[in-house]
């Protein structure tokens, strides 16, 4: 099996935190223009999308604060890690997430950070409303409830 076949499918970074903070109303696949030191970073797994998000910038599509660290042996001809990347969505799309957004308190939250069967990254995007605090609280009781019940169920059953 080579290298290549072994990073198919694979997924690099998640933001699992996202979900805690955010209802996700949409989820939508976009590409990622990349340099060639970046996607070697990223083939070993290293990448983290914990503080970036999305936002729309002379009608293009940019991630912000989104870190990959710089490939060692890259040496001069290295990568910014923490630089403006262009994602990549075709028109109807885009104009479809800028509509959502212009709705109150939406946003864009990276989910996932993998690569597809086909080899290439790509990001998957959340179209996002902020929790507030009991939104939170009542999610916990939720899964705390959950845990339980499965907990009992295994007991008696």
């Amino acid at each position: 099996m080579s290298k290549d076949a072994k990073t198919r499918g694979k997924i690099i970074a998640e933001n699992r935190k996202a979900r805690f903070s955010y209802s996700i109303e949409e989820t939508i696949e976009a590409g990622l223009v990349l340099t060639g030191t970046e996607v070697k970073s990223l083939r070993e797994g290293q990448a983290n999308i914990q503080e970036s998000y999305a936002s729309f910038e002379n009608g293009e599509l940019w991630l912000i604060n989104s870190y990959i660290p710089e490939y060692l042996q890259a040496n001069r001809f290295n990568h910014e890690p923490r630089r403006l990347r262009k994602l990549l969505l075709k028109k109807r799309e885009m104009a479809n997430v800028a509509k959502a957004i212009d709705r109150e308190g939406m946003t864009l939250v990276p989910l996932k950070l993998y690569f597809n069967d086909r080899g290439r990254a790509k990001l998957l995007l959340g179209v996002a409303k902020g929790k507030k605090l009991h939104d939170k609280r009542e999610d916990q009781k939720k899964r705390d409830w959950g845990r339980e019940k499965a907990r009992l169920l295994k007991q008696h059953g």
